[in-house]
């Protein structure tokens, strides 16, 4: 083999070559990510629109609807699922795998360009490659109140916008950062319906004054050899908005002051987060792809170390881990570590105890290092990262990689016992064998290298595999008939005391020709070491899954909140129930004693998370959450179980999704809530669960125009509907920028919350022009 000779004549450059693998392989190492699982890149991509105080049917009709017209007919599109609730919608979109996601992107932004104008008070469609799950979380923290501090948490959210998170945000490796709790301020105008109609000042014509009192631009002025910017400061500030004229009574001017009251405040509540019982504001740190997470771990970790000394602990403020993924990243690396470091210490104490010989156990085992420093730079080059999948392919390469250095090494050894000389003995030896090691590896690497080419979900997750695998057995050949027949000639040697090992293995082969002497001998033993393997792996065969059911320590339980109950009546009525079923649990007063739990609602929905100080609990707390936490609430769908490792890639194994169409909404809806019953019988214990919800949308109560009274009072009907909003969640009439932040202004009513108040508004005539 040219190689070998080559080799053999330059056994210094082989030296250098191997030693630079090493040095690179070492740099490789440390630059490798780290991180639990592969990137899994699906064909998806998202549009999240949001448009606040709007109902589904709204929302569905303006806003879903033009963009799935405009979406139809996308190459590669397999599927378009939309999901839409009260104020906002995701529509998701599924590619043919193989797509090119960077020209679908181009594509979908182009076609967004199309889009009919939105409403003024609609936030910009966001379209988004991939889809959002709970492998793009980095980590998540709980900013909480310390003891004695006064106040409310909310009010410290826009502190936390404009202090905390740009100081997270400009970590590398992180994506950003989710807020949950709370909203933005607004500057509200709470309007008096009484007093707006006794001064016969109505809630359209309030809204038309105030959106128009914002500033102008009118160009540039040139005055002799100067130009001046022409602007009109028409924008009220939000302590001067209360002079705006609405209209004029008998001479004299009626203010918004007159009939409104105006302040900047937060909206009502809708989100509400707790951290091991107090109320508290979420952070959920995002992740970018690629990012090496450990890293990116350390350095949030120190962030917020600085953080809670220099920003929150003066204002009376502390922030507390709630999900570290280092945890689980570390024990898995550490756990494959230990299996690499053992399999390498087993396969070279193996190798010792067969051919009880140092020099040539240490040469043969140089393969392990080598082959697996090599893989470290193919790894960095191809952009993969070190997680558990590379780490597996790794540790089952470390018995392979010495196969090929076994066979050479054995039959240099055999010719130089022949007496031929070292030089000789090397070239020859790897010669003969040479080609029955490239037909061995050959069909190893054509075994794992096919998995690289799935382009799917199944594919990406297990390529690590296949490619370590693969690179080190290569490596592995290339090291057996260049590295080892260099340093035979010097290192190898004849070894003593073989007629002892030659006597046992004659006496060895003559039992097997003794024993399989016949053709119906030979026969039988053929047959038996068939069956009997495969009568072994039917009887043995595990349960076959996707991945192994890795729990994480932690139970989680989600809520299906009854429909039409309000976020803040259920905070109200429900969440101090759990917080004080909870609390003894995290004091110490009962068992078993927990290391930190939270609380998050949202409208309709909310998630209970727990964990233990000891994992051996893990079983008794999630029996305690399952049959007295989240028990007991009227009409309220809990399900509890201890979290998966794996996430969604072991969750998704153990889900059935079954997809329901039919035209008539209510018909499904029955249909639904009937097959949900029947599976929750049939399979016992089990999570079923209707998206959306089988149990009913939120109940309506709508306003029927008379188009008739409108007119005998000089109403039309979007003046109604202003009217209707402003009664409602309020009437969005534009934006404030106060040289530091923008704010929506919203126009409200200040009548009771409740269907007695919205019957008995006053609406009054509308005035003659004169």
């Amino acid at each position: 083999m040219k190689l070998t000779e080559a080799s053999l004549r330059n056994p210094a450059a082989v030296a250098v070559v191997v030693a630079m693998v090493c040095a690179f392989g070492l740099m490789s190492l440390g630059k490798l990510p780290l991180q639990l699982f592969p990137d899994i890149e699906r064909p998806q991509m998202s549009i999240q629109t949001s448009w606040r105080a709007a109902s589904p049917q709204e929302m569905e009709s303006e806003i879903v609807e033009p963009i799935e017209t405009v979406m139809q007919g996308l190459p590669g599109l397999e599927e378009m699922a939309s999901n839409v609730n009260a104020g906002n919608s995701s529509i998701n979109l599924t590619f043919a795998v193989g797509s090119d996601m960077d020209a679908m992107l181009v594509e979908v932004l182009s076609r967004m360009n199309r889009l009919q104008p939105l409403p003024r008070d609609a936030t910009p469609p966001v379209v988004q490659a991939g889809a959002d799950n709970a492998n793009n979380s980095l980590t998540y923290f709980f900013v909480q109140k310390l003891p004695g501090t006064r106040g409310d948490i909310l009010d410290y959210r826009q502190f936390i916008e404009d202090r905390i998170v740009p100081r997270l945000t400009s970590v590398d490796g992180v994506a950003g950062v989710d807020i949950n709790g709370g909203a933005e301020e607004e500057l509200t105008i709470t309007l008096d319906l009484a007093r707006a109609a006794a001064l016969g000042i109505q809630i359209p014509e309030v809204a038309a004054v105030a959106a128009r009192a914002t500033d102008v631009s009118g160009g540039v002025v040139e005055a002799g050899r100067r130009e001046y910017v022409l602007r009109f400061a028409g924008r009220y500030s939000p302590e001067a908005l209360g002079e705006l004229i609405l209209a004029w009574r008998d001479g004299r001017p009626v203010r918004l002051a007159d009939v409104a009251s105006v302040q900047v405040k937060r909206p009502e509540q809708r989100f509400f987060a707790y951290q091991n019982g107090n109320p508290a504001i979420g952070l959920r740190i995002l992740r970018e792809s690629g990012a090496n997470v450990l890293n990116t771990l350390d350095q949030v970790k120190q962030v917020v170390a600085e953080v809670r000394e220099q920003e929150l602990r003066p204002r009376g403020l502390d922030i507390a881990q709630s999900f570290d993924a280092s945890v689980f990243i570390n024990r898995a690396l550490g756990l494959l570590s230990g299996s690499l470091t053992v399999g390498v210490l087993l396969a070279v104490g193996c190798l010792w105890w067969f051919l009880r010989d140092v020099r040539a156990t240490a040469l043969i085992a140089c393969a392990i290092p080598i082959s697996l420093l090599a893989t470290f730079i193919v790894l960095q080059l191809t952009g993969r990262s070190l997680n558990v999948i590379s780490l597996a392919g790794l540790a089952f390469a470390v018995g392979m990689v010495m196969d090929a250095a076994v066979v050479v090494a054995e039959n240099i050894v055999r010719l130089r016992e022949q007496g031929l000389p070292p030089a000789r003995a090397a070239l020859e030896g790897t010669r003969q064998v040479g080609g029955a090691l490239v037909a061995s590896t050959l069909t190893t690497v054509a075994v794992f290298l096919p998995v690289i080419f799935m382009e799917d979900v199944e594919g990406q997750l297990f390529a690590d595999l296949a490619l370590t695998i693969s690179i080190a057995v290569g490596i592995s050949l290339l090291i057996a008939v260049t590295v080892l027949p260099a340093a035979a000639g010097s290192w190898l040697r004849t070894r003593p005391g073989e007629e002892r090992q030659h006597r046992f293995w004659s006496r060895l082969s003559d039992w097997a020709l003794k024993t399989t002497e016949g053709r119906t001998r030979q026969w039988g033993w053929v047959g038996a070491l068939v069956l009997a393997p495969a009568l072994l792996a039917a009887l043995l065969m595990p349960q076959i899954d996707y991945l192994p059911p890795v729990k994480r320590a932690a139970v989680d339980a989600f809520f299906n909140f009854p429909p039409g109950m309000s976020p803040e009546r259920v905070n109200r009525e429900i969440a101090p129930v759990l917080l004080e079923r909870m609390r003894p649990y995290m004091d110490g007063e009962k068992g078993p004693q927990l290391s930190n739990w939270y609380l998050n609602l949202w409208p309709g929905g909310g998630t209970l998370g727990a964990r233990v100080v000891d994992p051996a609990d893990i079983g008794e707390l999630e029996r305690i959450v399952r049959d007295e936490i989240v028990v007991g609430f009227p009409d309220t769908r809990a399900f509890a179980s201890e979290g998966e490792l794996f996430g969604s890639f072991g969750g998704s194994a153990r889900a059935i999704a079954i997809h329901l169409q039919h035209g008539d909404g209510d018909a499904l809806a029955r249909a639904a809530e009937s097959g949900r019953k029947l599976l929750a019988e049939r399979f016992a214990g089990a999570n079923v669960q209707a998206w959306p919800s089988a149990d009913g949308g939120t109940p309506e109560l709508r306003v029927n125009p008379d188009d008739r009274r409108l007119a005998e009072i000089g109403w039309r009907r979007p003046e109604l509907g202003t009217v209707v909003r402003t009664l409602g969640d309020g009437q969005w009439l534009g934006e404030h920028f106060d040289g530091d932040r923008r704010l929506a202004i919203i126009l409200r009513s200040g009548s009771e919350d409740d269907i007695a108040g919205l019957g008995a508004a006053p609406w009054p005539r509308r005035r003659a022009a004169c």
